[in-house]
């Protein structure tokens, strides 16, 4: 039986997984704690790793899991950026979750912006308490506006549907643009100029990093609204909090922050040690944050499970490398 060290879980963690265990033939030993180079020694006797996207899996955790005797690191997400996988090339392969449910994650960008736009969840704060007054309630039609999609993978062409079904106009950034497009990919400036909602919707990469920062928050339109639920490190969280707080931008909805890997998935409501960029930006009433939280669905979950195990099973029941990470990608 395939025995895998399960690191930085949660309870919805275990419900898909523990389901298919049997299915698959794997043993799984869930861990709450992050993966490092201190708590590998959890994995001891393990075939194979699995770690979430606040892992911080440098190369002197690659070493220690090929210390250990780790045959495989199977990221249970789709982004990588978290692991050093020059570090890993050629001695532990590294598999992922290229997708499971784009339009978990684009339904949430566009929650998030009708939340924010049309100042629901003050609405419902206020009706609780018997307050009906619509003072400051006030939003705008997405009906005709433009959004700028950065990004047009799957989840990026989902929101672009989403949009659409609103009646909305699309415009588009992407440095690997799409042969089958039927809308208009524009330089990530002109969008900035152009768009009322911008949706972030790419991957974090040395040319993406703080894609959206000062000079380009500069080109925004006033009432502009900046939605992320990709990377947190694609915006330059300094930069937003300073034109938010300068009202040069109308406002932000982000499931992701730079540095989030301190905070998010637990609870520090006890706490008074705070990120303090992220709490200002939490105190501003042109702001919404969630948790990262746009992946989770009943059934993005279940694929992220079901895709995850046949990785590991693939790798070592049939030598196969199904969704491998190299350096070269």
């Amino acid at each position: 039986m395939i025995k895998i060290a399960f690191f930085d879980t949660k309870p919805y963690d275990g419900k898909w997984f523990d389901r298919l265990a049997g299915e698959y033939g794997v043993e799984i030993r869930y861990y709450e704690s992050k993966l490092s180079e201190r708590t590998i020694v959890l994995a001891d006797g393990c075939d194979a790793v699995c770690a979430f996207v606040n892992d911080d899996i440098n190369s002197e955790v690659i070493d220690a899991l090929c210390a250990h005797d780790i045959k495989l690191l199977a990221m249970r997400c789709a982004g990588v950026n978290n692991v050093d996988i020059a570090s890993a090339e050629g001695r532990l392969p590294v598999v992922r979750v290229p997708r499971y449910s784009p339009y978990a994650v684009a339904e949430h960008a566009m929650a998030l912006l009708l939340t924010l736009n049309r100042k629901t969840h003050k609405a419902y704060i206020r009706t609780r308490d018997f307050n009906f007054s619509l003072n400051n309630l006030v939003g705008f039609d997405l009906h005709g506006r433009t959004v700028g999609v950065v990004g047009t993978g799957q989840i990026g062409r989902a929101f672009i549907n989403i949009c659409r079904g609103f009646g909305m106009k699309v415009c588009a950034y992407d440095v690997y643009k799409a042969a089958d497009a039927d809308w208009e990919y524009v330089s990530i400036e002109e969008l900035c100029k152009r768009s009322d909602v911008i949706s972030l919707h790419c991957p974090l990469t040395k040319e993406t990093h703080h894609l959206i920062g000062a000079e380009n928050i500069k080109l925004m339109k006033e009432t502009a609204i900046v939605v992320n639920t990709s990377r947190g490190e694609l915006i330059d969280s300094k930069a937003l909090l300073k034109a938010l707080t300068e009202r040069r931008i109308g406002g932000a909805c982000l499931d992701v922050y730079e540095e989030e890997s301190d905070y998010f998935f637990d609870d520090y409501s006890d706490t008074v040690e705070r990120d303090r960029t992220l709490a200002l930006l939490l105190s501003l009433p042109n702001v919404i944050v969630s948790s990262h939280q746009a992946f989770l669905t009943d059934d993005a979950l279940e694929a992220i499970a079901r895709v995850t195990l046949e990785n590991i099973c693939g790798f070592f029941t049939e030598g196969k490398l199904d969704n491998a990470v190299t350096a070269q990608k």
